[in-house]
């Protein structure tokens, strides 16, 4: 699709074919009500859903037990745990899933089960979906407090105290049947499903670690094997093949465990009587507000002790508490680096780890030294000491090690230049800010205790850029008791974690690709002598980055925005080659840790395409003309010879020219027509697959000018080459441009006239490009997505006129050629929308867009 999608409504001469009305968008109160209906429409069809909604509040409300959950009578009789089921309830594995906890627990399951059980009653029907619910959760029940029974017998403490546990909750039934519901989907979706449902259960067993907690976990065990009961006589509905990329899939894997790594400390904060195994990694990554006891226990001890304590409680209670959570938002940031294949992010995920791993050491170390292991007493703490200390090792090393197993997945090195901004921002951050702290510190001395000085002050320097947590790893320097004291403290050290991790995730996020001449020059090579698309020219342009077969015989031109690597066009090079090409350059792409798009692209590569599971979607309609039997003649060809005919009494001609042999009388009319029609619309020039003024100005480009005796031009047409073995076989249709005041018909006149030309030259055909957002009705019904697409061409037609850009394109009576949109990850979607949004448009200004905005709500 060539032509800038606006230039559309000034094609037509005279009245513009009309295509169907166009509705306006609905305001912002109707789009949130529409989509309520919706939502209820889809619980209509859900009755096993909202049945389990309605008993769980119903029996809530009935019990009064909605704000604080059952009474200590009533859970007794419907919590199932090891006691209750010792005591002969037999009926709690099914109780307990019609009440909850808390408020809270009552409004997060309702929205679990609405989404998870509609979606299930869609996919499974009502029936399966019933059985699943019961069976993960009476099963599921069981199968959790066995384990914890188990586990007591074992002498785990943390599972001895779950099986004196009674819970009761829905969540258990809604993991069950989560996964269940996950084998109906295909491949690559079961397996990020699964990953994430998961890491959900699993953190919040292994951080929060309630009993509720646990059988979520089992519950979800028992929904695999439901799932695997239910689908193993329904082949066609899992895909054997895989999908995806393993790369890419490998670097989520690794990203996900060390975010999770980071939220479940987060979590553990949440939940004061948190006790699962890893809970106490909290102690590495946050801390708390410190009680009343503590101030209490603190003031009691010493004068500085009561102003540390009072210190840290204002610390607390001012928006500086961020600094608390820094080491954990230091590691999310970090996956997502992992998740993008960042050398530096592996890096410093490995240093992160080890530096916890030695802080844990230290302090063991530390305070065995300060036992007196000659009392019971002493050597009792010894063993919970080393054996708390294990444990928050634990996590950090397997980090480590799977960190150092998936390290060759890790091999995208960012720029020198951008490692050298990271390094300048941050350490001229800590300069600035202890300058700052000092400097400003001392002129207030007297708000600090003891009264600051500047030995002092730098003595303690390194702890104010420390988190709470370790402050105590190095030398305390004096308190801050005043007012200007306690911001000081609180923001200066807080400036430096704020600029490195702004710093890392603008750089771990960004796409820095420059290709070189050398590369252009390959591809240019490889396009002229063995040819591709109608489109492929547009490779040639400024922007594109290059890949090329290992052989040199195909080539792709792409650009990386926001992780998805979309091509120009389809893969050009030799036929053959041509659709091995898009499994190769997806290879590549996933090496590189991002997602492949192929965008404009024809019946061939998308053949290759969905040859590898990927998804497609048409997006335009590509107009061709065969020019062999070309001729002017009958009915349909009226519009077309009158454009002639009156060309030809006004004194019109078509001259042919290469806009850089051009002289400065036409290429100064032409540039002028180009910004009168920019500055008219009041919308930014598009680029990506549409060209502008920049991309005339090349030798292999030929433009068509209409020009009258004065010599003013009152139109212009740029055609691109279309190549066969070394030589143009055909022509495709870009720039076009009209003066608002000049001949009317002259674009009617301009393309018959080049087709005329062209014919005579001996080429096969011209391209008319592709209509964008519009196609021709081949009386099949479209999928859902499709009629997304058709929907938003409708929308849009006010402001860019795609419908009536084909219907002015059917004058030349052309063949139609869909024109794709191949991509591997439904996921990635809206990513993928935002990248070729931001291709298209990427100079935008903020009036422009509101001015958009308002053309397309008709305002």
């Amino acid at each position: 699709m060539t032509e800038t999608q606006a230039q559309a409504r000034e094609l037509p001469d005279g009245p513009e074919p009309t295509g169907p009305s166009t509705p306006k968008p609905p305001g912002r109160w109707r789009s949130w009500a529409a989509n309520i209906r919706r939502g209820a429409g889809q619980l209509r069809h859900a009755p096993v859903t909202v049945t389990l909604i309605a008993a769980l509040w119903i029996t809530g409300a009935a019990t009064g037990s909605l704000r604080r959950g059952p009474d200590d009578r009533l859970f007794d009789a419907v919590g199932v745990g090891w006691e209750t089921l010792a005591e002969g309830h037999w009926w709690t594995p099914l109780s307990s899933g019609l009440w909850c906890s808390s408020l809270d627990m009552y409004l997060i399951s309702t929205v679990a089960i609405a989404v998870l059980g509609t979606l299930a009653e869609r996919r499974m029907g009502s029936a399966r979906t019933a059985l699943a619910l019961v069976v993960a959760q009476v099963a599921g029940t069981l199968l959790g407090v066995g384990l914890a029974k188990l586990g007591d017998l074992a002498g785990d403490d943390w599972l001895t105290l779950l099986s004196l546990e009674a819970a009761v909750g829905p969540t258990v039934a809604v993991a069950g049947v989560a996964f269940t519901v996950s084998g109906t989907m295909t491949a690559l979706w079961r397996r990020r499903v699964r990953l994430l449902l998961a890491a959900v259960v699993l953190v919040l067993a292994l951080y929060l670690g309630t009993l509720l907690d646990v059988l979520q976990v089992t519950g979800g065990v028992v929904g695999l094997a439901v799932g695997a009961v239910f689908w193993h006589r329904l082949p066609h509905r899992l895909p054997h093949r895989p999908t995806g990329a393993s790369h890419s899939e490998t670097r989520v894997l690794v990203g996900l465990f060390i975010a999770a790594a980071a939220i479940g400390p987060a979590l553990t904060m949440l939940s004061p009587d948190a006790l699962g195994p890893l809970a106490t990694f909290r102690d590495l990554l946050v801390t708390s507000h410190p009680d009343a006891q503590a101030v209490q226990d603190a003031c009691a001890e010493s004068v500085r002790a009561c102003h540390q304590i009072h210190a840290e409680e204002h610390f607390y209670d001012s928006p500086a508490i961020l600094m608390t959570v820094m080491p954990a938002l230091l590691l999310l940031v970090l996956a997502e680096g992992l998740r993008r294949g960042r050398r530096l992010a592996w890096i410093l995920a490995i240093v992160v780890n080890l530096a916890l791993m030695a802080i844990v050491l230290y302090e063991m170390v530390d305070f065995l030294g300060s036992l007196d292991l000659s009392t019971p007493e002493g050597r009792d703490d010894r063993s919970w000491l080393i054996r708390a200390c294990i444990e928050q090792l634990l996590l950090p090393a397997a980090s480590i090690v799977l960190l150092v197993v998936t390290r060759s997945r890790f091999q995208l090195r960012l720029p020198r230049t951008s490692v050298r901004r990271i390094a300048l921002a941050v350490g001229g951050s800590v300069l600035a800010s202890a300058a700052v702290y000092v400097g400003t510190a001392y002129a207030i001395r007297e708000q600090f205790y003891p009264v600051a000085t500047v030995s002092f002050l730098c003595q303690g320097l390194v702890s104010v850029f420390l988190p709470p947590i370790y402050s105590d790893l190095a030398d305390q320097g004096p308190i801050p008791v005043g007012s200007g004291a306690h911001w000081l403290y609180e923001y200066c050290g807080l400036v430096p974690w704020l600029v490195a991790l702004v710093s890392l995730l603008v750089v771990f996020r960004s796409n820095r690709l420059r290709a070189s001449d050398e590369q252009a020059r390959r591809a240019r090579s490889i396009l002229t002598e063995h040819g591709g698309s109608t489109l492929s020219y547009l490779s040639t342009w400024e922007g594109n980055h290059y890949w090329t077969s290992p052989g040199g015989d195909a080539g792709v031109a792409y650009r990386v925005l926001s992780t998805i690597a979309l091509t120009t066009g389809d893969p050009f090079g030799e036929r053959s080659a041509r659709q091995r090409a898009v499994g190769e350059f997806a290879a590549f792409c996933d090496a590189r840790g991002w997602s492949p798009c192929f965008y404009s692209v024809n019946e061939e590569s998308r053949q290759a395409a969905e040859a590898l599971g990927w998804k497609s979607l048409q997006v335009a309609e590509d107009t061709v003309v065969p020019l062999a039997d070309l001729e002017f003649k009958g009915k349909k060809w009226q519009d077309v010879r009158t454009a002639l005919n009156k060309a030809g009494k006004a004194g019109i001609t078509a001259e042919w020219w290469r806009f850089p042999d051009a002289p400065l009388a036409l290429t100064e009319q032409i540039r002028a027509i180009s910004e009168e029609w920019v500055a008219d619309k009041g919308l930014p020039e598009m680029g990506f697959t549409l060209g502008g003024l920049d991309e005339l100005d090349d030798p292999e480009v030929r433009c068509l000018i209409a020009l009258d005796a004065d010599r003013t031009i009152h139109g212009i047409t740029s055609w691109m080459p279309v190549y066969r073995d070394g030589e143009p076989i055909g022509w495709t249709l870009d720039f076009m441009r009209r003066r608002s005041t000049g001949f009317r018909g002259v674009m009617e006149f301009l393309i018959a006239s080049a087709a005329l030309g062209l014919k005579e030259e001996g080429a096969e055909f011209i391209s008319l490009s592709g209509a964008p957002m519009a196609r021709v009705d081949r009386g099949e019904a479209p999928a859902p997505l499709q009629r997304l697409v058709d929907v938003s061409g409708r929308l849009l037609e006010p402001v860019y006129g795609f419908r009536s850009l084909l219907a002015f394109k059917a004058k030349f009576q052309p063949d139609y050629h869909p024109m794709y949109m191949c991509y591997p990850d439904p996921a990635a979607l809206p990513t993928i929308t935002r990248a070729i949004g931001k291709a298209y448009l990427p100079h935008m200004t903020a009036a422009q867009g509101v001015r958009l905005v308002r053309q397309l709500s008709g305002s």
